[in-house]
């Protein structure tokens, strides 16, 4: 059973992705609410369905407050523009669904969530494609030589002293590294910075941390 919270300040969409849920056999809905703020989380949730323009807490930061708590996120709206979506992913959402989706669209989105995919919709895929154009060639993210020895360094649980030393650069040059990484990435946080170095292949995923 997947355990879903549905947040949304409209009513009419929001009545519509929680009957949506309700009504499959595999989905357990557990709250529809209008803000991050009105959620709780006295009972177990897999998957929330945010949507990015809430009152209150709202866009990345909405997705990273709620990442932090556990659940994984689904953000689906009916915004247009590039930059919030980019943001979001960075932000950890594991998926992205304009307020067009179709039904089976959203119920499939959220099972591949769910189960920790990414479920990447056509039109965040025509945004990721054009973000990519305009970092160049090589993919979304192009980061010098410095930039992904520090990464894999930050992916293996080394501090910013440990780098600094490992280096022979001092703590504010990895610091101006890191915020580099962050802003040419959409990461900030080093779990994340973690998941995607491994991602790239910039450090073996069964290497201990701090080793």
């Amino acid at each position: 059973m997947i355990r879903v919270a549905v947040v949304d300040d409209h009513p009419v969409f929001r009545q519509g992705i929680a009957h949506v849920i309700d009504s499959e056999a595999s989905f357990e809905l557990v709250a529809a609410v209008g803000a991050v703020e009105e959620l709780t989380f006295d009972a177990p949730i897999d998957v929330v369905i945010l949507d990015l323009g809430l009152p209150g807490l709202s866009g990345a930061a909405a997705v990273s407050h709620v990442r932090e708590l556990g659940p994984r996120v689904l953000v689906v709206t009916a915004d247009g523009e590039r930059r919030p979506v980019v943001d979001a992913i960075g932000a950890g959402a594991g998926g992205y669904l304009t307020k067009s989706a179709e039904q089976k669209e959203i119920t499939e989105a959220t099972r591949i969530v769910a189960e920790g995919g990414t479920y990447v919709s056509p039109t965040l895929a025509s945004y990721l494609i054009a973000t990519s154009r305009e970092h160049g060639a090589d993919g979304l993210f192009t980061l010098t030589t410095r930039e992904k020895e520090i990464l894999a360094l930050v992916a293996a649980g080394e501090r910013d002293a440990d780098i600094a030393e490992e280096l022979f650069i001092s703590i504010r040059t990895v610091r101006s590294h890191l915020d580099r990484i962050r802003d040419k990435t959409g990461y900030r946080r080093r779990p994340d910075l973690t998941r995607l170095a491994i991602k790239e292949g910039l450090v073996d995923e069964t290497r201990d941390p701090g080793h």
